[in-house]
């Protein structure tokens, strides 16, 4: 997720996955997972009992979308939120329809 104040960027570097935080005074954080905006705490707090290094794909996104519901206000949709996977093939974007799917199969 992108928000004004900070942003994130992810990608691989030597076959290995990063993700980086970078906040408004330009300092920047390396993180396995991690959360941002409102309600981040409990994201992170979340992050820190569910994720572990050997996750696979579907599980991932399936964590992710739990950590997006800890600080969720309101019904959560495949139009009110964007999934982005980030592979050694490159980053794309989930569509609405397979989003819809992994909501589908959390509930």
């Amino acid at each position: 997720a992108v928000v004004s104040t900070q942003s994130t960027g992810a990608g691989f570097d030597d076959e290995v996955p990063y993700l980086v935080q970078c906040d408004p005074s330009g300092a920047y954080f390396a993180w396995k997972a991690t959360a941002m905006g409102k309600n981040h705490i409990n994201g992170k707090t979340f992050l820190e009992k569910r994720y572990n290094a050997d996750l696979e794909l579907e599980d991932a996104v399936h964590t992710a979308i739990l950590t997006l519901k800890e600080g969720f206000e309101g019904q959560m949709t495949e139009d009110n939120i964007e999934i982005g996977i980030s592979t050694t093939a490159g980053f794309r974007k989930l569509t609405r329809s397979e989003i819809k799917d992994y909501l589908a199969a959390l509930n």
